[in-house]
């Protein structure tokens, strides 16, 4: 029986969660669409609400030239105007991730690499836990791979609730499980028992321990949950990485596990992690 969570509590018709209910019909409404029209529509969306974004596209523009600095300003520029049109096509990717059928999700053109390995692992009784980013698609790419083998992940609870209860019963279709970050013991539970776990440690949330490690050459505040997540369940650590294709579909990496993690200390497991997440993103900054 799959893991519910609480969520929570308010009139689900308060007037204050009306945008949320118009919000979850257009994702609806969008995940109708096949998925050659959302490649379509998506990046016309974006070009429409990038001029909106104006704090995202300011943290968007620094993190460029902080990350890729060796790119020259017309570079850094055409890759922004990227990030734009990625907006669009990652409302339509969410909207299809959670609400889209189980035919039009197959029908995804999608490919893997070291799955085999992971399906090994998995065979021999060792949890596994996937470590990735957040990039714009995370959630297609996790459903993709669920279709493959269980998948658990964890996640962050949503302030409307009515939004929230929506999207973890929409997660809840395909993941085998979902955890709220602060969920350490029933986590743990999991993994020993061979489970997965899908973990993006690429934010500072301001709680939990964190160490100042690099990425891309700045000191960042990083979370060192990877760390403590496989040093008390045994988990062994794959990173997960999924790209979008030029020509649509997606292209699902499962790297082969960390050597010699975890250590005694987190602060080399950290920084190990975070070139890691430097890889992914080099390798497909757009």
């Amino acid at each position: 029986m799959k893991r519910r969570v609480r969520t929570a509590r308010r009139a689900r018709w308060h007037p204050a969660s009306w945008p949320a209910w118009v919000g979850l019909g257009l994702l609806h409404l969008l995940a109708r669409l096949p998925y050659p029209w959302l490649l379509r529509i998506g990046p016309w969306i974006g070009r429409l609400l990038w001029p909106l974004a104006g704090r995202r596209r300011r943290i968007a523009a620094r993190n460029i030239a902080l990350c890729l600095p060796e790119l020259d300003a017309a570079a850094q520029q055409r890759l922004l105007r990227a990030q734009g049109h990625d907006m669009g096509l990652m409302l339509l990717e969410f909207a299809l991730a959670w609400f889209g059928s189980d035919r039009a999700v197959a029908a995804v053109p999608v490919s893997f690499e070291g799955l085999d390995e992971v399906k090994s692992l998995l065979a021999s009784g060792r949890g596994i836990l996937f470590v990735g980013g957040h990039f714009s698609h995370l959630e297609l790419a996790g459903r993709l791979l669920a279709q493959q083998i269980p998948l658990a992940g964890m996640y962050r609870e949503h302030k409307d609730p009515v939004f929230e209860q929506a999207i973890l019963q929409a997660r809840l279709h395909y993941a085998s499980a979902m955890f709220r970050r602060d969920e350490l013991r029933p986590t743990l539970r999991h993994l020993k028992a061979g489970g997965t776990l899908w973990y993006a440690p690429d934010q500072d949330y301001r709680r939990g321990e964190h160490v100042f490690v690099p990425f891309f050459g700045v000191p960042a505040a990083t979370l060192t949950a990877t760390h403590q997540l496989a040093r008390l369940s045994g988990a062994v650590v794959v990173g997960f990485f999924h790209q979008r294709l030029p020509e649509g579909g997606y292209h699902i990496r499962l790297a082969p596990p960390l050597a010699d993690f975890p250590t005694d200390d987190p602060a080399v497991d950290t920084t190990r992690v975070n070139a890691l997440l430097e890889a992914m993103v080099r390798e497909a900054p757009a």
